[in-house]
């Protein structure tokens, strides 16, 4: 203690912290490593926290992104059936639907608009694009509409091209219309547009019903075997629009006091 008061043992001292000073480090390195190794892995677990919470915002994005697809479409539909209503001019109604019954004897489509609210039968029953059928049947909350594809359903229309007046008859298939009724000679030609001729007042005039696909002249026959393809989505609607009957003029009695 003595000679440490002195300062006699600086020297001896500077040496031995020399000497010393590989073993602290050396004994220090467990300790380190340990430490690093649980600095490791609580940013293993970090990582692992975090991939997973990023793997569930990608799926709620994924999710979100088709959701907003779906929207999309559909915004899209909706513009079309209300393009479809103002070309129309006539007061109309989009009906929903709710069940589908397609087979080669029937097709025919249930909507959530009935009786109700003024659907009656035989109304006429359009999408975006062109004629789908028309009111076969109303309950007070919904109706059943036979589409212009059912064999037992026919419609008049007109090819555009020359006038031509005839008949599509439903040809039992979903994407099928035939028209049985033209003679062998009759102008038509594959790419024809067909359009509801208004005749019988139940469709409107003018409204797209189908494309010539095929013109087939049968040997021996005098009518060709002519079919269409229907240009409304029969298939892939979900919103129809129902057509309100035309209203006509009431005729007033000239002797009738104002």
């Amino acid at each position: 203690m003595a000679a440490d008061h002195r300062a006699a043992l600086n020297d001896v001292r500077a040496l031995l912290a020399v000497v010393i000073y590989p073993l602290q480090q050396l004994t220090d390195v467990p300790i380190r490593l340990l430490e690093r190794m649980g600095e490791s892995f609580t940013r293993f677990n970090d990582l692992l926290d975090e991939n997973r919470r990023l793997k569930e915002s990608e799926s709620f994005l994924k999710t979100r992104q088709l959701k907003y697809a779906a929207l999309e479409k559909e915004n899209i539909r909706l513009r079309g059936l209300l393009d479809a209503a103002y070309k129309l001019e006539r007061q109309v109604l989009v009906a929903e639907l709710l069940a589908i019954r397609l087979d080669p004897y029937q097709h025919v489509v249930t909507v959530n608009k009935g009786s109700r609210i003024g659907i009656k039968e035989g109304q006429p029953v359009l999408d975006e694009n062109g004629v789908a059928g028309q009111v076969l049947r109303t309950t007070p909350f919904t109706s059943e509409v036979i589409l212009i594809t059912d064999p037992n359903h026919a419609i008049p229309v007109q090819v555009t091209r020359n006038g031509l007046l005839t008949i599509a008859v439903g040809g039992g298939h979903i994407d099928q219309l035939v028209l049985p009724y033209l003679p062998s000679n009759a102008d038509i030609q594959v790419g024809d547009l067909l359009v509801t001729s208004g005749l019988g007042g139940v469709f409107p005039a003018g409204y797209p019903v189908a494309t010539v696909n095929r013109v087939q002249p049968q040997t021996g026959r005098a009518f060709s075997m002519i079919t269409a393809t229907p240009l409304a989505s029969l298939d892939r609607s979900r919103e129809l629009l129902i057509v309100a009957p035309h209203v006509t003029d009431t005729p007033v009695d000239a002797n009738a006091k104002p």
